[in-house]
């Protein structure tokens, strides 16, 4: 029998090491989302970096926004933002104040409140659909706009937290370029993911939009 996760929370000094290092290192942590209808937890299963202005992929590239702001730091804290018109996707800021750089969550395993997560994702076959991609993840936990900036470091009753989970071994771990990332930033292998797990997400190469004629 495997052991149960380590419920210990995660402190600040977790976030605030180089992005490349915390990115792999979510992987098997579970994150905790706390909400007016119940708790929900997350095994995070697939996930992808982004260095902020050196980074030609990552929002921060050309600067901070008001859009961006939460990017900037500190570490410990959520950056959400709207995409495509439709959807939000939740990023964990990580690295010193200031420099902008983040992991985004691609995908995960609902091991807490999946009943909930049912509610919000009718569309999903089976349950490990329900948080397969990040829009998909952002919607089964019911993370929207409002929760951009906020602490994950603060305690028990903050709506995210981060805990110990199972981390992942070297030997399950893979490696690629990020979904959807075209240009400079294309060829950067910052997508990590629990090889073979089922609730990771299909890669798709960046295709570029193309304009009316």
């Amino acid at each position: 029998m495997s052991a149960r996760p380590d419920r210990t929370p995660l402190p600040r000094s977790f976030f605030d090491r180089p992005v490349l290092t915390v990115a792999p290192d979510l992987l098997g942590r579970t994150l905790v989302r706390r909400t007016p209808d119940g708790p929900m937890e997350l095994r995070i299963t697939e996930v992808e970096a982004y260095e902020g202005e050196t980074d030609p992929g990552s929002h921060a590239y050309r600067g901070r926004t008001a859009r961006n702001a939460s990017m900037f730091g500190p570490p410990g804290h959520a950056y959400v933002y709207f995409i495509y018109g439709m959807w939000f996707s939740l990023n964990l800021v990580c690295g010193p104040p200031d420099h902008a750089s983040g992991v985004l969550l691609r995908a995960g395993e609902i091991t807490v409140g999946a009943d909930l997560a049912r509610k919000r994702r009718i569309s999903a076959r089976n349950d490990r659909e329900l948080a397969k991609g990040p829009a998909r993840l952002a919607t089964a936990l019911d993370v929207d706009r409002s929760l951009d900036g906020a602490d994950l470091c603060t305690g028990p009753d903050t709506p995210l937290s981060l805990r110990a989970g199972t981390p992942v071994p070297p030997d399950l771990l893979s490696s690629g370029p990020r979904t959807g990332v075209g240009g400079a930033g294309a060829a950067h292998p910052y997508r990590y993911w629990i090889t073979h797990d089922p609730t990771v997400s299909p890669y798709r190469a960046h295709a570029p939009r193309r304009r009316p004629t």
